[in-house]
This record gives C-alpha cells, structure tokens and sequence, in this order.
C-alpha cells in the first residue's frame, strides 16, 4: 500500500463569515475546466470529518456523530484519481490513478456535473459501526451525520468561492463498483465542487 499523501494544515480562520457562507451557498452544476489546489481540496475534506480536538485519545471531527463512531468515509475523485480521506492524520491514500469521473457521472444516472466539476466528495456510510450499538436506529444518525458532514462541505465551498451541489440520485452499486468500494460502505451523497461557470 502506498504511503498516505499529506494534505496542508487546514486553516481555522478565514475571510468569509459563517452567516455569508450561508447566505452565499447555492446548489451550482456548472463549473470552469479549473482545477482545485491541494489547499483547497484538504479544507474541503476537513470540512467534512476532519479533527478538530482529542479527548480520551480519540479525535473529536468536525461534524457530530452519535457515540463518536464515526460511520463515514469520504473520497476525493478527480482527474488523478480516487484517494480516500484519512481524518486521524490529515492526509489522503490514493486508490485508483485515473480519471474516473466519467464512469462516476454514469454511475449517478448521467448528471454531468460530476463528470464537470473538478473534484466530486462522495459520502459513504458504514452502518456497522453504529447499528452495533444503536439497532436499527443508527441508520438514521448515520445519515443525520452524512447531512451534518455535507452541509459543512457546501458551506466550506462557499467560504473558498466555490460551487457545489448534493447529488443523492445514483446507482448505489455502480458507485460502489466504480470507485472499488469495500462491500460494507454504501454510497449517500456525491458532492461536485469547483468554480462556478
């Protein structure tokens, strides 16, 4: 396996506030052929399930999850390939080395802004790691979290001057196939992102 990838330290302050990240998101499905930095990509992922303090000896993330479970796993797609995000140490493990941003879009029943944008987010939930304690019951606060986690993507998009939309219609099986996806995790959520056209 190869090495993780850091990614940069994620900055904690910016230059939008919380209230026009709010007020400036909207679901955007055109994007400039312009590729994102690996600064940018990074807060994105931090956004979604980074560490933001310890307790205990276990990392505290960014969104709110029942128990500290921590059921989701995020993946970068882009034109270098699939990588998967690693909160713990803020970096990243390559997966695939090409392109599959095309097959993704297939797999989302063709909506071409997950083959336009130049990064797709995608959400994946493993239920295991909470219906162990929860029941059937933790299938909701996985997905209450997988909304947490995407909302604080959208807004962080906003943040950076960047366009995103929810994608939730897709073939949960074709998504899995095309990014390798151990049986376990289930798709939710495909994020495109980049700079809006």
């Amino acid at each position: 396996m190869a090495e993780p990838i850091p990614l940069p330290k994620p900055a904690l302050k910016g230059k939008v506030s919380l209230e026009e990240a709010i007020s400036r998101r909207r679901s955007r499905r055109n994007f400039r052929d312009r590729d994102l930095s690996r600064e940018q990509i990074g807060q994105l992922l931090w956004a979604a399930q980074g560490i933001t303090g310890r307790t205990a000896g276990a990392g505290l993330r960014t969104a709110p999850s029942a128990g500290a479970l921590y059921p989701l796993e995020v993946y970068a797609v882009t034109k270098a390939g699939v990588f998967r995000y690693l909160p713990d140490r803020h970096s990243i493990e390559s997966l695939a080395d090409k392109d599959l941003r095309q097959a993704l879009a297939d797999a989302a029943l063709g909506q071409e802004s997950v083959s336009q944008a130049p990064l797709d987010l995608v959400l994946c939930a493993v239920y295991g790691r909470v219906t162990g304690k929860y029941g059937e019951r933790g299938v909701r606060y996985v997905r209450m979290e997988a909304g947490h986690a995407a909302q604080n993507m959208h807004l962080q998009a906003a943040a950076l001057g960047l366009g995103s939309v929810p994608i939730g219609a897709m073939d949960d099986k074709a998504v899995q196939k095309v990014l390798s996806l151990p049986r376990d995790q289930e798709p939710l959520y495909i994020i495109p992102v980049g700079y809006p056209d």
